[in-house]
């Protein structure tokens, strides 16, 4: 089934009769290659146009500053908002850039790597365009969390401000910052934020 959704909308939510397998849903987004594509815990499938330029050029800047460090340190892998993750409550959720450390990356195997690899990043970071749904935004970064992750970033340049959120802490915002720092597992690292507020 080819779908087509309208540019800058809201994204469009499909439920089936019985959820897609993973590979059905591989499947599914290979044949609608030019969208963005996310599965909920209840199996539902949240579809979105592509962003606009403005926010795809904050995403590559972002990816482009996480990935340097991370080939400077060589402490794991980086993804971008085309890669999916099966997620422990079932979900399929593709963040804007998200880091796995090596180990954890190697301990699947290839066919795993090779599909919605089931694993939840460690860090990652949601970018908010400006049709994006803040509560939503806010909602799936407490769902990161609870699958895992152990430091989250959403960045909404509109308001210049990034909310970080922690396992079992309530999310602190930083406004108006020239730069965030990472921490736990991503130490060491400091996104730039001059080109992302830009």
């Amino acid at each position: 089934m080819q779908l087509v959704v309208p540019q800058a909308s809201s994204p469009l939510r499909l439920r089936f009769e019985q959820p897609l397998s993973d590979e059905e849903l591989l499947r599914f987004c290979a044949k609608n290659d030019d969208l963005r594509i996310e599965r909920d815990a209840n199996g539902d499938l949240i579809v979105m146009s592509p962003t606009g330029s403005g926010t795809g050029s904050r995403n590559a800047e972002l990816n482009f500053q996480l990935a340097l460090w991370a080939r400077q340190t060589n402490s794991g892998v980086v993804f971008d908002s085309s890669a999916g993750f099966t997620l422990p409550d079932g979900s399929m959720r593709s963040p804007d850039a998200a880091w796995i450390s090596w180990p954890r990356w190697n301990a699947l195997t290839e066919a795993q790597r090779q599909a919605f690899a089931p694993i939840c990043p460690e860090f990652l970071v949601e970018l908010r365009s400006p049709t994006d749904d803040l509560p939503k935004l806010q909602k799936k970064m407490q769902s990161w969390l609870a699958n895992g992750a152990e430091l989250a970033w959403l960045i909404d340049p509109e308001r210049k401000i990034v909310e970080i959120y922690r396992p079992g802490k309530a999310a602190e915002e930083q406004e108006g910052h020239t730069a965030a720092y990472g921490e736990g597992p991503v130490g060491g690292f400091v996104l730039e934020l001059g080109r992302i507020w830009g």
